[in-house]
């Protein structure tokens, strides 16, 4: 079994470094001071976010940006309560969603695209807040280059446990993969807590035609559908002052529902290169659950777990450490508990995430 687990091993590692390469390969971009010239429509999909979105429409009051280049759409689906938007200066107003498929989200996104009246759209999430410099880095970065899609980045805001460490380890491997596929030119992954794309861009694709089934991914299908038609026109934005945070889940079971809805339409991807690297981690993963279980039953030596586990973690280390010291300014925290955990929860999670079910928002989606 060594000749199996040890160049899935070697072949995870490759995968890594490329991701790395790419990582390096897209350069950080600070705002240049550029006068705003990019009018922006901010959507916002919800469901019974009564206690985060002020949080969320507060930071948009903080906004360095000019209020008539700005309105900001939010999408209410079937909360239990109305939320009043009368007491915020600038252009806000709130619609119901128009269900039409599976995928609450889509179709909140595609019920305030028939109100857009700017280019640019701006999708973030009800329990985010962003920077005050989100829009305007978002507009120079628009206006020194030839754009029409631009992701960003998302980190959380985390308190002083283990549960939140672990979440931001995940998020952090998450983006650096994101980013990394950027820089390889095979970018298949963003997050729609902050993403940005032109309005005719989305009508020139159909919006979610093709993937509407699928109950989450209102990101990844749209990205993947742009790099397929238009692949010189989708950005990566790697800058500080655009990075979205959001909060961390508080328990372990709305942590795995979360990562099992992440995980469920990559069986959809249309990028190969996705589909590709979703196997090598997943595997990669899966060699280290069972090496433990080989170490345990005396199968393995102490000495070759040690050595299999050395290699892997110090090979996730190098683009974890990268990716947090972009994503924030402090050490990652339980790196080693998280990364002993980590096998063994990605794995349970990417094989529930083929025939089991989820929750979401107070409703339940999948098999």
């Amino acid at each position: 079994m060594i000749l199996v687990l040890f160049p899935i091993l070697a072949i995870y590692s490759i995968s890594i470094v490329l991701l790395l390469f790419g990582f390096n390969r897209i350069k950080k971009y600070q705002e240049k001071g550029l006068q705003p010239k990019t009018s922006f429509t901010i959507i916002v999909p919800f469901r019974n976010e009564a206690e985060n979105l002020p949080n969320l429409l507060n930071s948009f009051s903080n906004l360095n940006y000019p209020l008539d280049l700005f309105e900001v759409i939010l999408v209410d689906d079937a909360s239990k309560e109305k939320f009043d938007i009368s007491s915020f200066t600038f252009r806000i107003s709130q619609i119901d969603n128009l269900r039409t498929s599976n995928s609450p989200k889509k179709d909140a996104i595609s019920t305030a695209m028939l109100h857009v009246k700017t280019n640019w759209v701006i999708t973030t999430d009800a329990d985010c807040i962003v920077a005050q410099n989100w829009l305007l880095t978002f507009d120079n970065y628009i206006q020194e280059n030839q754009v029409s899609m631009l992701a960003g980045a998302v980190s959380y805001e985390c308190e002083n446990s283990f549960l939140h460490h672990f979440q931001q380890l995940d998020l952090t491997s998450l983006q650096g993969a994101t980013i990394g596929s950027f820089g390889l030119n095979k970018a298949f992954m963003c997050n729609g807590a902050n993403f940005a794309y032109t309005k005719s861009l989305f009508e020139k694709l159909n919006g979610f035609e093709g993937n509407n089934k699928i109950a989450s991914g209102d990101d990844v299908f749209l990205l993947q559908k742009a790099v397929a038609e238009f692949p010189k026109e989708v950005h990566y934005l790697k800058a500080k002052e655009a990075i979205v945070v959001t909060k961390p889940t508080e328990t372990w079971k709305a942590l795995f529902h979360q990562r099992v809805r992440w995980a469920a339409k990559t069986s959809s991807y249309k990028s190969t290169f996705g589909k590709f690297l979703g196997l090598i981690v997943f595997f990669g993963n899966l060699s280290f659950v069972i090496g433990f279980f080989f170490l345990l039953f005396g199968i393995w030596s102490y000495p070759i777990f040690v050595l299999f586990a050395f290699f892997k973690f110090g090979i996730d280390f190098v683009l974890l450490y990268s990716t947090n010291q972009f994503l924030t300014r402090s050490r990652i925290k339980s790196l080693f508990l998280s990364s002993l955990f980590y096998p063994f929860f990605s794995s349970a999670v990417a094989l529930y995430s083929l025939f089991g079910s989820y929750e979401w928002k107070g409703r339940r989606f999948g098999r």
